[in-house]
């Protein structure tokens, strides 16, 4: 049957019937262990037993009744949001890509009612925004860009970390900045604290928005509720899914009240978005996620990890070439093909995920134990030893 499905993938030929934590097992009963967590999804592991019963509770009593009415897990999980984040507003979507694509629009349409014509949107080489017309137009991947043009007018890529370009590229038509403080399909690239601090900084000075994209790199992946937060800067405008629904589709854009000024009625919507469902879970991931100890012990796990890791790639230098990431967001650059590593990996009943620049993402669940981190590196070992 899966030649009835649009071939934009290429799958394994496995799948899934059950997942419990860490593990995900086959029809036949065969375990693997998840250490891709969907993308960076299932940030609280498959399965988890609080999330699952706030979910049959709200299936119980309402799934859907649109945006048309107000919504209770609505508007309970944007307050958390407010409550713990530089954000005055939040708008709820069902993606990544869709919180991006309400980021790019409120920047554009901020300057709009300014009477200001500033549009460009200023973006890093490596960058992964989504796949929608606007977030492949912030790209500079010809994978992605290739045979949709014309792509949307108003967007530049300059290098990443390069601060020259920079200082050049601002000028009186540039709206925003788009920036992922680590970026993820671009090969788990940590954006230096200066350069950061520096893009805040431009911005600031310019009055240029800044637009965070913490759709993988956020919610308590980085030992932080959010990856900007290790550098002391705040955002204007930041886009957030993945882990906010454990595993259920649910995004967010956050704004200041100032920057949210032309996002009035009618200039935007979903039908789905914020869902009286999504939003229940968002509301008990993030209860999960603030629990005093949560973070700190992602800080631990990840330091604990992060040091097993280096020893790996000491051990097997010809495989291993560095270490790369933050938290529990975590990059192995490999000297033979990254495929080649995932490939094997999996014959080792081990999930990882491939990215750019010849990378090995490890994105577990952030309530991963040391005993599961042991097994992890165990089976990259056995799979560095196969390689």
């Amino acid at each position: 049957m899966e030649e009835n499905i649009l071939e934009t993938y290429s799958r394994k030929n496995v799948s899934f019937k059950k997942g419990d934590g860490i593990w995900l097992y086959t029809d036949d009963g065969t375990k693997f262990l998840d250490c891709a967590s969907g993308i960076a999804v299932n940030i609280l592991g498959h399965c988890n037993e609080k999330l699952v019963n706030v979910l049959i509770e709200q299936a119980k009593n309402l799934w859907h009744t649109s945006n048309l009415f107000r919504v209770k897990n609505q508007e309970m999980l944007a307050k958390s949001l407010v409550d713990n984040t530089f954000a005055d507003k939040v708008f709820f979507t069902n993606s990544g890509t869709e919180a991006i694509e309400c980021a790019i629009k409120m920047a554009r349409i901020y300057f709009s009612k300014l009477n200001q014509k500033r549009y460009e949107i200023l973006s890093f080489d490596g960058c992964f925004h989504g796949r929608s017309m606007a977030a492949i137009s912030t790209s500079n991947s010809r994978k992605m860009r290739d045979g949709f043009g014309p792509l949307i007018p108003g967007f530049k890529t300059i290098g990443f970390n390069d601060k020259s370009a920079l200082n050049k590229n601002i000028n009186n038509k540039t709206a925003a900045i788009i920036v992922e403080p680590i970026q993820g399909e671009g090969g788990i690239r940590v954006f230096p604290e200066e350069t950061l601090k520096l893009i805040r900084h431009l911005c600031n000075k310019t009055g240029t928005l800044l637009i965070i994209d913490e759709v993988q790199c956020g919610v308590g992946r980085t030992g932080k509720l959010f990856a900007h937060e290790w550098y002391n800067i705040e955002p204007d405008i930041m886009a957030i899914a993945k882990g906010i629904g454990g595993g259920f589709p649910l995004g967010a854009c956050l704004s200041s009240k100032n920057v949210s000024i032309g996002m009035v009625y009618g200039k935007h919507g979903s039908t789905y978005g914020g869902n009286p469902l999504a939003c229940a879970v968002g509301c008990e991931v993030m209860k999960s996620v603030l629990e005093e100890g949560f973070l700190e012990n992602v800080r631990n796990i990840s330091g604990y990890f992060s040091q097993k890791i280096l020893g790996l790639v000491s051990e097997f230098p010809a495989v291993f070439e560095e270490v790369r990431g933050s938290g529990l967001m975590l990059g192995l650059k490999t000297k033979i093909e990254n495929i080649t590593f995932t490939n094997e990996a999996f014959n080792q009943n081990l999930l990882l995920a491939p990215a750019s620049d010849n990378v090995v993402r490890i994105l577990p669940p952030l309530n991963i134990s040391k005993h599961e981190v042991d097994i992890v590196i165990k089976l990259l070992r056995k799979t560095s030893k196969r390689i």
